[in-house]
């Protein structure tokens, strides 16, 4: 007995080592700052500091930015009853459980054996017919020696953290898409009007030309141009009509509803295009995007199944007991006279002709595999924030340029239709005069959603933008708990 314990108690010392290595972060070489700058979005933060327990304006409901409280309503409702959200919320609980299950590979196992036999080999001896009553329970427990459940444990405990950022990419990619859709219905309701309002317009054209006509003043041909107008405007409406439909429909699926018209708040003409967001710095990205913190823990995970795989080549140790009770009759068990065996079995892999040496190798080929992947999420995230920061600083002057279109087109129309009511120029002038006014309109519609929406990708590039309530409250208390003790 006091050799098996000595032997337990040199086993439970080994435990502390591990084998494989621990993982200690990548080096990657990132810019100082980004190649595009755009005005307004000069300001940097640092990442969110727990330690400092403050909030960052990054990490705030920045959709409350816009001021349009029906936005606000329908990112909330979607964050509580989106279904890709409920899922990503099942892949979090079945991450924790999956850790529960393996650090409980850590700790014995316990089984229950209850008997009953008759006959005349009983207890591994032929005699004459007897009964058997038995009862025991047993525990087994492999020794972690060389850290192999633990290594397990670890990359366990990493896939959970995937699954938990995994969970937060999910959440930033709906309020984004909620966001983007919200726009994109703002934009097709504005050219739905625009459209109305030209159809109308030209319908009375139409009709004052068909006047003209029938008192000879003027030729058929101006019928004909004027009714091709306004069928141009005209035939723009139902095309208005299918996206606003459509926009509405997704934007209810978003919503975790059925299709169905949903409300809107500001229309787009009035919504605040002149945003100050806080810009994060390159490095940043590492420890705010959730794809990207991702994609580390996926190393992480990986790191430690190498180390788990190396374990696989190394003997294992298991220790049992056993303790149980027996007799030929249930009246007769007593406990008086136990059954019990304490034993350890110390077994390791002799020839299995290289095949644990190559599960080592493939699971280290994974880890470079998860290295080129992780590496490759940062460049793509700093390519998708270059871009959209490109996108933007184009899209405002694009629109200062549109603006002066459709103002001077405006107004070309005005005039045109002035000059052509007083005979001074012809019709067809005034019709591409109406034509480039009605392209002007809607072409600056386009572009203020198309800007909004750039704004929004932008908040979902740089990983920010949002905190779950729990989060949100622990640190507003904590902050109010450091305020208190300052006064104090």
């Amino acid at each position: 007995m006091k050799r098996i314990l000595l032997i337990l108690f040199v086993a439970l010392l080994l435990q502390n080592c591990k084998i494989g290595k621990n993982y200690r972060g990548t080096d990657l070489v990132q810019p100082d700052k980004y190649a595009q700058q755009v005005p307004g979005l000069q300001v940097e933060y640092d990442s969110i500091n727990t330690d400092s327990l403050e909030l960052s304006t990054a990490d705030l409901k920045w959709w409350n930015l816009y001021d349009d409280p029906v936005l606000d309503s329908l990112i909330r409702a979607a964050m509580e009853n989106n279904r890709d959200v409920l899922i990503a919320a099942e892949n979090v609980l079945q991450g924790r459980l999956a850790l529960k299950n393996q650090n409980a590979e850590m700790l014995p196992k316990v089984d229950v054996t209850g008997q009953v036999q008759r006959g005349n080999f009983l207890l591994n001896q032929v005699g004459s017919t007897q009964n058997l009553v038995l009862g025991a329970a047993s525990a087994n427990w492999e020794l972690d020696l060389w850290g192999k459940l633990r290594r397990l444990s670890e990359a366990a405990r990493a896939d959970l953290v995937t699954s938990e950022y995994g969970y937060r990419g999910v959440m930033i990619s709906l309020i984004s898409e909620v966001a983007t859709t919200y726009f994109s219905l703002l934009r097709a309701k504005s050219q739905y009007e625009i459209s109305m309002r030209n159809a109308t317009a030209r319908d009375s054209m139409l009709q004052l030309i068909q006047a003209r006509y029938d008192k000879g003043i003027v030729p058929i041909i101006d019928v004909n141009q004027a009714t091709i107008q306004y069928t141009i405007a005209a035939g723009a409406i139902p095309q208005y009509e299918l996206q606003i439909v459509q926009l509405q429909n997704t934007l209810s699926i978003l919503l975790g509803q059925n299709p169905g018209s949903v409300a809107t708040g500001k229309p787009l003409n009035a919504q605040n295009y002149n945003i100050e967001l806080p810009l994060a710095r390159p490095v940043d990205l590492l420890a705010r995007r959730p794809d990207v913190i991702a994609a580390e823990y996926q190393l992480i995970a990986q790191n430690a199944l190498v180390g788990a795989a190396k374990g696989n080549r190394l003997p294992s140790l298991n220790a049992s007991a056993l303790i149980g009770i027996t007799a030929d009759s249930f009246g007769n068990l007593s406990f008086n006279n136990p059954l019990w065996t304490l034993s350890g079995q110390l077994a390791g892999p002799l020839f299995y002709w290289g095949q644990l040496k190559r599960q080592v190798d493939i699971e280290d080929s994974r880890s470079y595999q998860a290295l080129y992947s992780y590496q490759n999420t940062v460049f793509f995230a700093l390519k998708e924030v270059e871009d959209i920061l490109a996108e933007i600083r184009t899209t405002q002057d694009e629109i200062n340029i549109a603006e002066q279109r459709r103002s001077a087109a405006l107004q070309a129309q005005t005039l045109s239709r002035e000059r052509y009511n007083m005979g001074v120029t012809s019709y067809l002038e005034f019709l591409e005069q109406q034509r480039q006014a009605f392209d002007a309109e809607l072409l600056l519609e386009g572009l203020r959603a198309n800007l909004l929406s750039s704004y929004v990708r932008l908040y979902k590039a740089l990983g920010g933008g949002w905190l779950t309530e729990e989060e949100e409250a622990q640190i507003k208390e904590a902050n109010a708990e450091k305020a208190a003790q300052e006064k104090g």
